[in-house]
C-alpha cells in the first residue's frame, strides 16, 4: 500500500515525463491522449497546441486540459463529449505512466462532472480549458480536498473569534504574560 507521499511523488514523476516530444524506451512518441499526438511531431501549426496538467488537493486529483480550438469545433453538438473523451484519454495515460513509474496502480473515482470554459481573444484565436476532479483511493489520513473549508470560511471564523474576545464593556481577559500593574 502506497503512502500519500509516494502517490504524489509518482504523479509528479508522471507529469515530469509528459513533456512535448517525450518518447518511450523504444524511441516512439508517447501517446498522451492529446490532440497533437495524432499529427506529425514536426508540425508547429498553432491548431494542434494542447496540453495537460495535474494538481493534488488533499485526496483529490485535479486534471486540467488546455488547448486551442476552432469555432467550428465549438459549435459542433458533440463538443462536450469530445472534451470528456479527451480528459478520459489523458487520465488513461496518467494511470498507465503511474503504473510504469511506481509499479502500483492508481485508482480514482470521478467527483462530479467535468467543467470547461471556452474563451477567445479574437475571431481567430479561441481556446478551451477543461478540468475534472477524481478522488484518489488509498490516501488514508489525508484531508478531503473537496470537503476542506474554504479560505473565506476560515477567515470568517477567525474574525468571529477576534470580535468575541471583548465583552460589552471591552474588558477582555488580559494575556498571562502581561506583568504591569492594574490600572485604576
Amino acid at each position: 500500500m502506497a503512502t500519500a507521499e509516494e502517490i504524489v511523488r509518482g504523479l509528479s514523476q508522471v507529469l515530469a515525463d509528459s513533456y512535448d516530444g517525450a518518447t518511450d524506451e523504444k524511441g516512439d512518441p508517447l501517446e498522451m491522449g492529446l490532440r497533437r499526438g495524432a499529427f506529425d511531431a514536426n508540425i508547429t501549426d498553432k491548431r494542434v497546441n494542447d496540453g495537460f496538467g495535474l494538481s493534488v488537493n488533499g485526496n483529490v486529483l485535479i486534471v486540467k486540459y488546455q488547448g486551442e480550438v476552432t469555432l467550428k469545433e465549438i459549435k459542433d453538438k458533440n463538443f462536450e463529449s469530445d472534451m470528456g473523451q479527451c480528459m478520459a484519454d489523458v487520465l488513461k495515460f496518467i494511470k498507465k505512466q503511474y503504473k510504469k513509474v511506481t509499479g502500483n496502480t492508481l485508482s480514482c473515482k470521478p467527483i462530479g462532472d467535468m467543467s470547461y470554459s471556452v474563451q477567445s481573444t479574437s475571431r481567430v484565436r479561441t481556446w478551451v480549458e477543461a478540468q475534472a476532479r477524481y478522488k484518489i483511493a488509498g490516501m488514508d489520513g489525508v484531508a478531503n480536498g473537496y470537503d476542506a473549508p474554504s479560505g473565506e470560511e476560515l477567515l470568517d471564523k477567525s474574525i468571529r473569534k477576534f470580535l468575541g474576545m471583548g465583552k460589552k464593556d471591552w474588558s477582555a481577559k488580559k494575556p498571562e504574560n502581561v506583568t504591569r500593574k492594574k490600572e485604576q
